[in-house]
């Protein structure tokens, strides 16, 4: 599949992009949920211990491994495809931690859209939620930790504006069509 086509929205937990992508999915747009829940749900389901708030290492090591087998399972059709969140969140975040790095070798073998989404910091949205524990400040630092790492590997990010969620919507696929003229 062309790296055009895989376009990451990503950001500041709490920040929208479910609902964005959601939206972006009741349009027709081709989809792909976020790594992190559905390790979560998958952990929880089994009474595992690959979650943030135990192991955040094993987390961040599983979805590495599930955001490149989402990469390598799409089908080559041509079509455009949103993830929610990229390989890069989870590198970023295990380089973070201070383990062997990864970022470069990985976030340039495994390319998206040179045009990255961030939703940006929206302290009236984010709530914890079973799946969510951490709270808004470390939101925040995850954040920073993004706008940090996509430049870095050649990325231009863009900051999608607080809006409601079908301008948000509007927003992205506008940018992405004037891209292409």
């Amino acid at each position: 599949m062309s790296v055009a086509k895989r376009v990451v929205i990503s950001g500041c937990s709490g920040g929208g992009k479910s609902t964005l992508l959601d939206e972006l999915a009741r349009r027709g747009e081709r989809v792909v949920e976020e790594p992190g829940r559905r390790i979560v749900r998958e952990q929880q389901a089994r009474g595992g211990q690959a979650l943030p708030w135990l192991d955040l290492a094993a987390f961040l090591e599983q979805a590495i491994a599930l955001a490149l087998r989402d990469r390598a399972q799409l089908p080559d059709d041509g079509q455009r495809v949103f993830f929610d969140r990229g390989l890069v969140d989870a590198v970023a975040a295990l380089d973070s931690l201070g383990g062997p790095a990864q970022l470069q070798a990985l976030g340039q073998a495994h390319r998206y859209h040179a045009t990255v989404f961030l939703t940006p910091p929206w302290p009236q949205l984010f709530a914890q939620d079973a799946e969510r524990r951490h709270d808004l400040a470390a939101a925040l630092e995850e954040y920073q930790r993004l706008l940090q790492a996509y430049p870095a590997l050649g990325y231009r990010v863009v900051e999608i504006p607080r809006l409601p969620v079908e301008q948000r919507a509007d927003f992205v696929l506008r940018t992405l069509d004037l891209e292409l003229t």
